[in-house]
Formats: structure tokens, C-alpha cells, sequence
């Protein structure tokens, strides 16, 4: 069996540096590895819909945003293949049949689907499309028959739930699937990025973002605003480094060079966080080098975006091709569980066979 990977984004809007240190990044590497056969990345517009249901324009508008982020961070179409969710209609049958393998109690046991809820305030009012989200998921992975998802740790029981689900379906109708293993970022900065104001995750709806399509100007604004130590008043004060943004971001994004060529003053990351933390360094100059650091990250990415923001027909093809290229191996996944369940009735000639023999028999 192949090594295969399956990813993907809902597309919810443009995407910002905590998707491209959590996972974009990462999958530009795995790509250029050559350690994986198949490697799929997914638009996930039909879970985009399950609570944006009432404004299919708003995801609709949002899958070349995601497509055109994809592209100018790398990913290659000759490399990985980029598919639209809602265009590969065997995921909407696999999540039916797994429906069966998981009791709601275990649905609202799963963190990941508890945290969602409680942060969009749905209480008793929880779509159901939504609620089994974690059953859509298995289905993406498992149509594929993905060995590796990278995913940030906040997905971790999600793919648990997948694993579950696996492990049933294998011990109920024989080992049709594969139990998909997680990959998580290998730098713990990375794991999850918080906003620029400090708080958990970044979000479009508390304007807490950098976003890769972000331009010069609006980085260093968004960087010099950046939430820090609020005790560290006076350049001389002692300041702290814990929960510090421009440290967080620092520790994800700071490479080996940057100093000698932003801030030859220090050697390191670590000779810097200690003259914060005995105190005379400003927060000012710290965030120059980051926002020094960032742009040269992001400018690559900018230039990329505006050749392909200039050929839209061309992005829209490559979705089209990859969506036709992900079908047919779902297509071929979703034959197997059938054969598996014992509904492949028009398929199975010798079950009809049988059939014959035995009705003959009464005769």
C-alpha cells in the first residue's frame, strides 16, 4: 500500500500565516519530498455550508480565495491534487453508511466538535450537517485511503474519531479501510498561532489576522499593533516572553540568518528573549525584526498570487481537473464498501447466481 496524504481547508475566507505555519508550509515540503505517492488537498465547501448554510455565495466566493493562497504558497498541480469537496458526490454516501458506527453520545463527547459549537453559540440549535462533522471527515480521509493527515493539534480528536470509525467498519465487514496516522507540526509555535491581539486562534470576525494576500503595508501595520507584555511599560522594565505574541511568532517564524541579516546585535532567538526579559529592549525593535522577518516570507507568496490572480480561468481548471482526478479514486474506494456491506447487488454475479440456484431449487 501506498503512502497517501489528505488535507484541506473550509473555505471560509482568505487565508492567514497561522494556516501557512500549521499546515500550508508543511504540505509544500511533503509535496517536494518524494516520500508520498498520492498526496490530495481539499476545499471543504460542502462543510463550509454546514453553518453557512443560508449563504452559499459567501462560500462560493470564498473556494478561489482558498485556491489562489494554495497556489502562491507552492503546491504544485503536477504534484498534488487540488479538489473542491461538493464535486466528489461518493463522500455524501460514505458519511451515510459511517452514520451508523457512531452514537450521538460519542458525537458530543468529541472536543474539537464541543469547542466549535460553544465558539458559534449554537446551544440546542446545532445543525446536524454540522454535528456530524466529524463523520464528513472520516469520509474525506478514508475515500482516499490517506495513511498520513496533516493536521494541527486541534484536529487530534477528530482523527481519533476517524480512526474509531475505521476500526469498526475493518471489524464488522472486513478491512476495506485504512486507519490514517496524524502529522502535526514539528515546531510546537506552529501547533497553533494566536491572533495578532493575543487571544487563542486567530479569526476573520475579531480582525486578528495576517492573511498571506496581505499587502507590505498592512503586515508591518497589523506587526507594530501586535498584543505583547502590558507590564512592559518603559524599555528598562523586565519583560516576559510566555504569551507574548511577537515572541510566539518569533519562535514559529525566526530561521537561522535572519539575525545576521535584520538584527546583527544578537546571535540568536534565545540571546534575544534574555535582554527582553532582564529588560532595555523596546518592543519596537522586536517588532521590526519580526515584521523584517515576515515580509520576507510573504513577499514570495505575493508575487505568486498576482500571476495567478491574473489567469483565474487557469486556477478554475486545475480545480476541475483535480476534482475529476479525486472522483475516480473515491469512485473506486466506494465500490470496495459496497463489496464490503454486501450492497453491491447488480455487481456481485455470483450473489445472483446463487440466488437463481436456490429459487430454482423451490421449484
Amino acid at each position: 500500500m501506498g503512502k497517501i496524504i489528505l488535507t484541506g481547508d473550509r473555505p471560509t475566507g482568505k487565508l492567514h500565516i497561522g494556516h501557512y505555519v500549521g499546515s500550508l508550509k508543511r504540505r509544500v515540503e511533503l509535496q517536494n519530498s518524494g516520500e508520498f505517492d498520492e498526496i490530495f488537498i481539499m476545499i471543504a465547501d460542502a462543510q463550509a455550508l454546514t453553518d453557512n448554510a443560508d449563504n452559499p455565495e459567501k462560500v462560493r466566493q470564498n473556494i478561489i480565495e482558498v485556491a489562489l493562497d494554495y497556489l502562491s504558497c507552492g503546491l504544485d498541480p503536477k504534484k498534488c491534487t487540488l479538489f473542491i469537496q461538493s464535486q466528489i458526490p461518493q463522500l455524501t454516501e460514505l458519511s451515510f453508511y459511517y452514520m451508523n458506527l457512531v452514537t450521538v453520545s460519542r458525537l458530543q463527547r468529541n472536543p474539537t466538535v464541543k469547542s466549535e459549537i460553544a465558539m458559534r453559540n449554537f446551544e440546542t440549535s446545532i445543525p446536524v450537517g454540522f454535528f456530524t462533522y466529524p463523520i464528513s471527515q472520516a469520509a474525506d480521509i478514508t475515500a482516499f485511503k490517506a495513511t498520513t493527515v496533516p493536521v494541527g493539534e486541534d484536529q487530534e480528536p477528530m482523527i481519533e474519531q476517524t480512526r474509531e470509525i475505521v476500526r469498526k467498519f475493518n471489524s464488522i465487514y472486513g478491512d476495506a479501510l485504512v486507519e490514517p496516522d496524524i502529522l502535526l507540526p514539528d515546531n510546537k509555535a506552529c501547533l497553533r498561532l494566536p491572533g495578532t491581539d493575543g487571544k487563542a486562534k486567530m479569526s476573520k470576525s475579531l480582525g486578528n489576522c495576517i492573511y498571506l494576500s496581505d499587502t507590505e503595508e498592512e503586515v508591518k501595520k497589523k506587526v507594530m499593533s501586535m498584543y505583547t507584555d502590558p507590564n512592559h511599560i518603559q524599555v528598562s522594565d523586565p519583560g516576559q516572553v510566555e504569551g507574548n505574541t511577537v515572541f510566539t511568532y518569533l519562535d514559529a517564524f525566526c530561521k537561522e540568518g535572519d539575525f545576521e541579516k535584520y538584527l546583527p546585535d544578537y546571535k540568536n532567538l534565545d540571546e534575544l528573549k534574555d535582554h527582553y526579559k532582564r529588560g532595555g529592549l523596546g518592543d519596537v525593535k522586536v517588532k521590526r525584526f519580526l515584521n523584517s522577518i515576515l515580509q520576507a516570507e510573504l513577499e514570495p507568496i505575493r508575487q505568486r498570487r498576482k500571476e495567478y490572480e491574473a489567469n483565474i480561468p487557469y486556477v478554475y481548471q486545475v480545480l476541475k481537473e483535480g476534482s475529476q482526478k479525486a472522483e475516480a479514486v473515491a469512485a473506486q474506494t466506494l465500490q470496495g464498501v459496497k463489496e464490503a456491506m454486501k450492497i453491491n447487488y447488480f455487481e456481485d454475479l455470483d450473489f445472483i447466481e446463487e440466488q437463481a440456484r436456490k429459487y430454482k431449487g423451490q421449484e
